[in-house]
């Protein structure tokens, strides 16, 4: 924050994991991982813009819930593979925010088949959204964030291990992470973090699109040091502590919230 933020928002010098204030626009925030990033980042103060595509009446619930609860969540409709929509989110975020404190990247897509049943086209449109349209993010918002800012971008198991029939997607988020490393080292001299969050098998409602989807979920719990699955909020609670100030010592890193599943070689 600058000195004149901190002025606003004294809590902050008094409690580094506040996030009052801070201005974040969250990547795909209208469902899933991203929609409760995005209201727990709300619920703790935060002025909150959320992106996203198709889904309509995910982004007006999720904007219900905020308003019933006196949350300051906006949202944005863009095409962040289409630069035209970006130019267009761009202005948007610059017409709400002076700046962003924060922006976390939770939109993700790809098919869910083996590598040798997927095709160029696949392969393009996976790594589009994936790890394409982070760059194009970062590189729009990055020049205007102040030191003290984060940026966080989604990841998965999948990143480091091979998962069954996810190597395209976990391609695509290996990327993802090696470009984080390296975007965490050139924006250090902006005082810029970047950080990978990388949660394991947690419920959401991508999970219906997979006809196994209870097995593989019962057998993740079972699996599991804690034996259950982690959820929305504790992946949340992770993301607010990468946008906080406390975390102001974590650059470059990836933080896996996945119960310790991995510890074990079975996330």
């Amino acid at each position: 924050m600058n000195p004149e933020q901190l002025v606003e928002h004294p809590s902050v010098l008094l409690d580094p994991f506040s996030v009052s204030g801070k201005r974040v626009l969250v990547i795909g925030g209208t469902r899933g991982i991203g929609r409760a990033i995005a209201l727990r980042l709300a619920q703790a103060g935060a002025e909150v813009l959320v992106n996203y595509v198709r889904e309509r009446a995910a982004a007006d619930a999720l904007l219900a819930e905020a308003a019933s609860g006196g949350l300051n969540i906006q949202a944005l409709r863009a095409d962040v593979t289409s630069e035209k929509a970006l130019d267009e989110l761009t202005t948007g975020v610059n017409e709400r925010f002076q700046d962003l404190s924060a922006l976390v990247f939770a939109a993700a897509t790809g098919i869910h088949r083996p590598l040798e049943q997927t095709s160029s086209k696949h392969f393009d449109f996976t790594f589009a959204l994936n790890v394409k349209a982070f760059l194009a993010l970062v590189k729009r918002f990055a020049p205007s964030m102040q030191p003290g800012s984060s940026i966080i971008a989604l990841s998965s198991e999948g990143a480091e291990r091979a998962t069954p029939q996810y190597g395209l997607i976990g391609a695509s988020k290996a990327a993802l992470e090696a470009l984080c490393r390296q975007l965490a080292v050139e924006l250090s001299d902006q005082g810029i973090r970047v950080n990978v969050l990388a949660p394991g098998t947690v419920r959401t409602d991508a999970w219906k699109a997979l006809p196994d989807a209870e097995h593989r979920l019962t057998a993740a719990a079972e699996r599991s040091p804690i034996g259950r699955l982690v959820t929305l909020d504790e992946i949340a609670c992770a993301a607010q502590f990468l946008v906080c100030d406390a975390s102001s010592g974590m650059v470059g890193q990836t933080l896996v919230v996945d119960g310790g599943a991995r510890i074990l070689g079975s996330a």
